[in-house]
């Protein structure tokens, strides 16, 4: 066609043609130029009809062409192969080109140059019927892998000019004076070690220091009105905050809080951060147009300094993890893993598509192939939080012929760590530790008879040599479990269960280390360890400060807020209390503080309430319609584990001085409280004085407007007349029956 013979001249150079005609606009002078004779005509004596010059025919083809290039893309760094392999490589780009997903080219719109030899150049030119299709070409392909050597270099020939316009010697660009940006850790400097959080109440969104202890109030940082649509979230390490937006999200950060970054993505509804901060994931729903037809989910993912999109997946809802019936989504759709960003997954039916950063594209296997991991009934899948393993469970299928299983993989390599085949299993559920130590599987198994099912728990050591495993099981094993959860720094965990026998609602908490030592001998012993059980608590969910050793047991929602705070370290319960239909619990970074709040579910007693991990309250701040209450979190502490032990060893040495601190702030509390005490005792001595100065101005006034028979004094007791009256009081009525 002509539009891929004049991409072929533009992107290989046009032979022939006239180098152009040199010419300095600046040298010519208006006034020296000769028009022809008007009297020759309209035309100037030049024939219409005069057919151009090759080389002016071929220009005028590439420059009407140049409009066109929007759908027409140059395919770099593919096989270099001779005259026979070539129709084999054209089906093959036939087959990745051509894409239902992509779009359509036009006929023979796959051109692949040679040389004088009949051999490849290394590049093809494809053109498709719709600019659309092109655009989708660039942005799904570009950067696919081929095979070991070669990786796709897709762009768009709509971009020809500025390529062309690229000077032969390179030209350094102009120096940019320095502009400071925002610190971003600027917070963290905070003299006294302070935490902030940020609360979201009607269309206020407010952002505090926390100085409820040396204070008992919060010291406001920021307020903004209608900062978002929907809601805020920190990023995973606290250095910004995001806002949702019908156009998309945006981010905020710094001592000012001036926006850092946009990120477009029309009707953006949930947000996720990647562990390391890097990328941003926006996701959005578009309603469909007809009822027969599924609503499209669209996932955007950002880079998260540039802005830039790097990849976008999109289609039916059902595929991305929202229910048809409901519309509700289960998020995140993409999970990352926790080795610093790398990879990232979504489950899809009996397989897990993996991808890898920053290329944006799946995760090859062994044999070098783009292709998800095949997991026959897969159920479910967790990312370790402190490396690339994942943990998959699959049900039994093939008829109950194959058992569920639990296995552990390491990705990108896909090597196979731990496997562990399960009988008669009606459901299971993945937790892994925090620090990626351990993996607990809850898992449901029916009974002989398959009418009932009971729990227990599989155990892996994931940080251990060939990943040994332990099945625990409960004494009741009748009794349904409510919750399973691990201490965030430490070898423990807690189960919350609901004995077999009626209890009035009331649950059984128990606890469980994972390795004990001997403190005598300082040996380890490697065996789950039962440490204690507290009966007969009105609990149904529980939170780990993040310190470990500190766990607070709250029953919420029907419970109505009931709240004790126990020291797992001690095995003793620390304080009792209670927030009335009490909706979240959160603890704040370093596990000094909790809050605990009812949103706007309820309409009544909304506003939240500061706690010490000790359990004692701090502040209570009532709030109309409250949304949101979110901590800021921490970055990882840059102390390795051994300066850590060296501080927790040598900890009342440090906290002296702190207390010390604390100590210093309430006395100039105190001093502050009785100074404006005695300042609005003395405003109200001093405002005392002048009305009784004026009092005393208008005596004679008075006086003279009471007349001869008024009284002569000011003094109101003299002025008030007393009067003795008798009253009688009705100590009793009785009524007496004949």
């Amino acid at each position: 066609s002509s539009i891929m013979a004049s991409t072929m001249a533009l992107y290989m150079g046009v032979p022939g043609l006239p180098a152009p005609v040199g010419f300095d606009p600046s040298s010519c002078d208006v006034d020296d130029v000769v028009l022809p004779d008007e009297s020759l005509g309209f035309d100037f004596g030049v024939s219409l009809d005069e057919s151009p010059s090759p080389e002016e025919a071929q220009l005028a083809m590439m420059s009407s062409t140049l409009e066109n290039f929007s759908s027409v893309v140059v395919v770099d760094c593919i096989p270099v192969v001779p005259r026979e392999k070539q129709d084999k490589l054209l089906a093959v780009l036939g087959k990745i080109f051509r894409h239902p997903e992509i779009g359509s080219t036009v006929p023979d719109g796959i051109h692949m140059p040679v040389d004088a030899n009949g051999t490849s150049k290394g590049f093809a030119i494809i053109e498709y019927v719709s600019p659309q299709s092109a655009q989708k070409a660039v942005e799904s392909i570009n950067g696919y892998r081929l095979d070991k050597n070669h990786v796709f270099s897709v762009f768009n020939l709509a971009s020809a000019e500025r390529l062309l316009a690229i000077p032969r010697t390179y030209e350094p660009p102009p120096s940019k004076p320095y502009t400071p940006t925002e610190n971003l850790f600027s917070w963290l400097m905070d003299a006294r070690g302070r935490d902030q959080f940020a609360s979201r109440y009607s269309d206020q969104t407010e952002i505090f220091w926390n100085d409820a202890k040396a204070t008992g109030k919060e010291e406001p940082v920021y307020q903004r009105q209608n900062w978002t649509e929907s809601f805020v979230q920190w990023s995973p390490k606290g250095t910004c905050i995001a806002t949702v937006h019908r156009q998309g999200a945006a981010l905020w950060g710094g001592p000012e809080w001036a926006r850092l970054q946009r990120f477009a993505h029309p009707n953006t509804r949930l947000i996720d951060f990647s562990p390391d901060e890097k990328y941003l994931v926006c996701f959005s729903l578009q309603e469909p147009s007809h009822p027969r037809e599924s609503a499209q989910a669209n996932l955007g993912f950002f880079d998260l300094r540039t802005g830039k999109k790097m990849r976008t997946f999109s289609g039916p809802a059902e595929d991305y993890g929202t229910s048809a019936s409901s519309g509700v989504t289960s998020w995140p759709v993409f999970r990352w893993s926790g080795g610093e960003d790398r990879l990232f997954a979504k489950m899809g039916k009996n397989c897990v598509s993996v991808y890898e950063c920053p290329s944006f594209g799946m995760c090859t296997n062994s044999e070098g192939e783009k292709k998800s991991y095949t997991a026959e009934a897969l159920s479910d899948f967790r990312w370790s939080p402190s490396a690339n393993i994942m943990a998959l469970f699959q049900k039994e299928h093939g008829g109950g012929n194959a058992p569920a299983r639990v296995s552990l993989v390491e990705f990108p390599s896909r090597k196979d760590i731990r496997q562990k085949a399960l009988f008669s299993v009606a459901e299971a559920a993945l937790n892994w530790h925090p620090q990626g130590t351990y993996l607990g599987v809850t898992v449901d198994r029916y009974t002989k008879t398959r009418k009932s099912t009971y729990t227990g728990f599989e155990l892996f050591r994931v940080a251990e040599k060939d990943c040994p495993m332990e099945v625990l099981e409960l004494q009741d094993k009748k009794a349904r479990i409510i919750c399973f959860a691990w201490e965030p720094k430490g070898h423990r965990f807690c189960i919350v269960s609901a004995p077999s026998e009626i209890s009035g609602g009331r649950t059984t908490v128990d606890f469980y280390s994972m390795l004990t030592t001997d403190p005598k001998t300082g040996t380890v012993d490697r065996k789950v360890k039962h440490l204690t059980t507290l009966k007969s608590r009105q609990c149904n969910a529980v939170y780990w400060s993040p310190a470990g050793k500190h766990i607070v047991l709250a029953g919420l929602k029907s419970m109505n807020g009931q709240l004790e705070f126990y020291n797992v370290e001690e095995l003793e319960s620390m304080a009792q209390s209670e927030h009335f239909m009490c909706t979240d619990v959160d603890w704040d970074p370093t596990g000094r503080f909790i809050s605990t709040s009812v949103t706007s579910v309820h309409q009544m007693e909304n506003g939240y309430n500061l706690w010490s991990f000790s359990g004692k309250m701090l502040s209570r701040t009532p709030r109309d319609r409250f949304l949101q209450y979110l901590w800021r979190p921490r970055p990882p502490s840059l102390l390795g584990e051994k300066k850590e032990a060296e501080i927790a060893k040598n900890l009342k040495s440090y906290a002296k001085r702190y207390e010390d601190e604390d100590e210093r702030l309430r006395e100039k509390q105190d001093t502050n409280l009785a100074s404006h005490r005695k300042r609005l005792m003395d405003e109200f001595k001093a405002w005392e004085k002048r009305i009784m100065e004026r009092r005393a101005i208008e005596a004679k006034e008075r006086r003279s407007l009471r007349g001869p028979n008024g009284y002569i004094s000011d003094d109101e007791v003299e002025g008030t007349i007393e009067e003795e009256m008798e009253a009688e009081e009705v100590l009793e009525v009785r009524e007496e029956v004949e």
